[in-house]
């Protein structure tokens, strides 16, 4: 059997709560996937095939002791803006489409999702079931593959979480229980309080007055928690709060900003800030630019914002310049995009502290995991040694003067101070974050921070927040409720 976690709203904590309950049953040896059908993040992971799934299924499959999959999210959504969003469909790229027309094909992707389910279902007996946004949207009813018509079609018992973080722990619970389809109401087996501050024993009554009202057991009062999990999706970009230091890292905040948990194991380790374009660049130390969904657009908003100046001024004062995917490309001479980006034909002057030009000339895309060897350019790559990630790109660069940063890919000016490549993950290798920190902490003339203790945050590197999850989760959770919905299937252990 499986079980099914909807939400009042977006940013609920449905994804922490499926990771939570899959290293739960993990660790009793029962087996169990994650399943999403449709979710919708510029934050994303590459599998083992190269099929392409939001982060939060791979977090979660991570949690269940399984590489990820495909059909841990069949369908994947990347905003581009003005209503389109590119469709991944089973990992793969499908098209750009408007908003209306991919509501024209649920019913096709509905069975594609359902397609996935079920072979997950019959590999591993079980599935925790994650729903999208908030379960109570009336007007998407018609057409919501992810939480009402999903329901229906699974018809498994559902749990549904609140995050009483934003108030109205009432309404939400309530209100979304009123206005589920009659027919799904009585599925809703039990309700969790997410993000409580505090001490939860003063809410004792506020889970007598929830059963009271909502006529379903309260499973536990989850506390607000800062495990270093990787982030879904751009709803938890405000709760980066910048921090003052010594050394200072900016993450160029890009309209169309995309897998920014590029350098959540960073943050743990020096003061970062995600800065809009635009803003002051001359008090930091080291610029990135991250990722994005769009760099062509994104590229011209920080031409006219005065971006791309600051940048060139912080290169000629000596400031580390570090571009990932998209932000590698912007920093070339040049993007040509033959329509396939922007849907715009033309040639974009880039910022032109790399000797390379990127193409866009095919929709396909890469994808792909790596494991690469930094070039000895330069006081940062030269101790990375050999570091691990995964490629997810469109457009193709073609490198001139300057040399490889890694073997076979990005690029390195000669005094290795300006460094692009397509690595995606590289501030997860342990190495490269001590290569970076440390350099910042000398050049100033300073002594670099100590270890941290779980400083890294994906699987591959020192610490695990997944145990740390299910012990938070386990503690305060009624687990003895949920594993009934749950069986071990027949010949494994």
């Amino acid at each position: 059997m499986s079980v099914m976690v909807l939400g009042t709203a977006s940013h609920a904590g449905k994804s922490t709560v499926v990771a939570a309950l899959c290293r739960a049953l993990f660790r009793r040896g029962i087996p169990v996937a994650p399943f999403k059908s449709q979710n919708m993040s510029l934050n994303s992971y590459v599998t083992a095939d190269g099929a392409e799934i939001g982060i939060a299924q791979a977090v979660q499959s991570f949690a269940a002791g399984l590489p990820p999959r495909a059909e841990m999210n069949p369908i994947l959504l990347k905003p581009k803006g003005e209503g389109i969003s590119q469709v991944v469909l089973m990992g793969r790229p499908y098209r750009d489409v408007p908003i209306a027309e991919y509501y024209r094909e649920s019913d096709r992707l509905l069975e594609v999702a359902l397609d996935a389910y079920r072979t997950l279902e019959g590999e591993f007996g079980n599935v925790v079931v994650e729903g999208a946004g908030g379960a109570a949207e009336l007007n998407l009813y018609d057409r919501d593959i992810a939480n009402v018509r999903l329901a229906r079609a699974l018809r498994l018992p559902i749990l549904l979480v609140g995050d009483i973080e934003r108030g109205g722990i009432f309404a939400q619970l309530y209100g979304t229980l009123q206005l589920l389809p009659g027919d799904l109401r009585p599925r809703v087996k039990g309700l969790i309080v997410n993000k409580f501050r505090g001490d939860p024993a003063l809410f004792e009554n506020g889970i007598t007055e929830l059963e009271r009202i909502c006529r379903v057991p309260v499973l536990g009062v989850l506390p607000y928690a800062t495990i270093p999990l990787p982030s879904e999706d751009s709803l938890s970009l405000p709760d980066k709060k910048p921090l003052g230091g010594a050394v200072q890292v900016a993450i160029l905040r890009l309209p169309h900003l995309s897998n920014f948990t590029d350098f959540e194991a960073l943050e743990r380790r020096v003061p970062v800030e995600y800065v809009v374009p635009g803003a002051p660049l001359d008090r930091f130390d080291c610029i990135i630019l991250p990722g994005t969904k769009n760099t062509v657009d994104d590229l011209e908003v920080l031409r006219d914002r005065g971006t791309l100046d600051q940048v060139r001024k912080a290169r000629e004062r000596g400031i580390p310049v570090i571009g990932i995917c998209g932000g590698y490309q912007m920093l070339g001479k040049e993007i040509i995009d033959e329509g396939i980006e922007s849907g715009r034909p033309g040639v974009h002057p880039g910022i032109g502290l790399l000797d390379c030009v990127t193409w866009f000339r095919t929709y396909g895309k890469t994808t792909e995991q790596v494991r690469r060897t930094a070039r000895p350019v330069g006081p940062i790559l030269t101790p990375m040694g050999t570091v691990t990630g995964y490629e997810i790109h469109m457009g193709t660069t073609e490198r001139g003067a300057d040399t490889e940063a890694f073997d076979a890919e990005g690029a390195v000016s000669p005094d290795g101070l300006v460094i692009g490549t397509y690595l995606h993950g590289l501030f997860q290798n342990e190495s490269a974050i001590r290569a970076l920190v440390e350099f910042l902490y000398r050049r100033k003339g300073l002594v670099p921070p100590g270890e941290q203790e779980g400083a890294a945050a994906v699987p591959g590197s020192t610490g695990d927040p997944y145990e740390a999850l299910a012990d938070l989760f386990e503690a305060h959770i009624d687990l003895e409720k949920i594993l009934p919905f749950f069986t071990v299937k027949t010949g494994m252990q």
